[in-house]
Formats: C-alpha cells, structure tokens, sequence
C-alpha cells in the first residue's frame, strides 16, 4: 500500500535539519576526530559516517527506535520506558547524553505545540524520566504521523546523515560538492542499514562503538570547537 502523500511530507519534515530540535549543533564525535587528525579529508570522513551508520545505528538507535515505533503503535507505555532507559545507558559521554536528552525534550516541546497535542501518548512522552531520549520522541512523531516503522528508520537515518554532512563541511572542512558525494554514499547505505536493523534479533542489539566514545569524551574538553558534541 503506497504511503499517503500527507505521511511523507510529515515524514520529510521530520528529517529536515530546520527541525527546531538543534540537531545541526551536534557533530556526535566528528569534530574530535577531526582534532585528532583522523579525518583529513573526503574520503576519510565519509568512510568514518559510514562505519558510524553501520557499526553504531544499524545495531542500536535504528533497531530501538524500530521497536519504539510498535511500543507507541500499541501504547506500550512500560516498553517504551526500558527502550528509553537503554537509550540512556548507550550514551557513553555526558555530551553524547546531553545531546540526545536536550533533543528529545526538544521534540516534546514541538509535539505539545502540534496538531497531536491532545494525543494521551504525548503525555507519556513527557513522564519519561529524566526525560525522553531523541529516537524515544522521535519514534512517536513518526507514529502520529502515521508512518511505518521502515519508513521512519528511514527518516530518522536521513536526519542524521544531512547533520553529519554540515558538521563536516565545517569541521574537515569541505565544499559543498564534496558534501553531496558523501551523501550519495550514505543514500546508497541507508536502506540496507535499515534492513539490517529491522531483522535484528533483540538479544543482538547493541551499542558499542569505543572509539567514538573516547573521542567524544575528549571532545568535551576540546579547546576550541564548533559544536557542542
């Protein structure tokens, strides 16, 4: 059955980086790296999102928020709080924490101001403690948006590829010729990253990816940088 247009233009806002959640201030460990002198170029920083993609998404947040869109499907409210709460303990760093608790209130605030404001569910959203994680909020905007749990996934990995791409056009730095052939590569990875995290068991979910979180570590006491993570 062909997705609603309506859906898809939900679906596409939801991935924008206008979104006012403050995705764009966030590099996730890219920045560091840079630092560090491990992504001099194009080649590197695109080889470096992609193994982001499929090292640490594709076996973690894109498979959570899989299961948090059906936990929200059936209003699952004790489900959605252990996939929350295991959100939480991935996030290595107190910024990577602080990136993806700022986000997710963020999304509640734009939630509460929607269409949807009336929707029981958001208020679960909002006692979520300490607060709702971004996949968490964001696997419920896409629900109220009547999308599938695919089709988010590819929405919420699309966000974040267009993020990731600004980031290292300003931290590498690169043109923005170059920035398009490195979302070329992630478009092209997207889909069967999303597949990947669709099939996976529970019991093989995981987040660990200890490189980003050493460099993502440093990054908070980084001299100078551009953005908060």
């Amino acid at each position: 059955m062909a997705t609603p247009p309506a859906t898809l233009l939900q679906l596409m806002w939801l991935a924008s980086p206008a979104l006012p959640v403050g995705g764009f201030s966030y590099s996730e460990g890219l920045e560091a790296a840079v630092e560090a002198g491990l992504l001099p170029d194009e080649a590197a920083a695109g080889d470096w999102l992609l193994a982001q993609l499929q090292l640490g998404l594709a076996r973690s947040e894109l498979p959570a928020l899989a299961a948090l869109c059906q936990a929200w499907q059936a209003h699952d409210a004790a489900a959605v709080g252990e996939l929350n709460d295991w959100l939480l303990q991935t996030r290595e760093t107190a910024e990577l924490r602080a990136q993806s608790l700022q986000m997710g209130r963020s999304m509640l605030d734009w939630l509460r101001n929607g269409g949807d404001a009336a929707d029981a569910r958001i208020a679960t959203l909002a006692a979520l403690a300490p607060a709702p994680l971004w996949p968490t909020a964001q696997a419920l905007a896409a629900t109220l948006a009547g999308a599938t749990p695919r089709h988010a996934l590819l929405a919420y990995a699309w966000g974040w590829a267009e993020n990731q791409a600004q980031a290292a056009m300003k931290a590498v730095p690169l043109g923005q010729a170059a920035a398009q052939r490195m979302l070329g590569r992630l478009a092209a990875a997207i889909p069967p990253a999303v597949e990947q995290a669709l099939a996976l068991p529970v019991a093989e979910r995981q987040a660990h990816t200890p490189m980003l979180a050493i460099l993502s570590a440093q990054h908070e006491s980084q001299y100078s940088r551009l953005f908060r993570s």
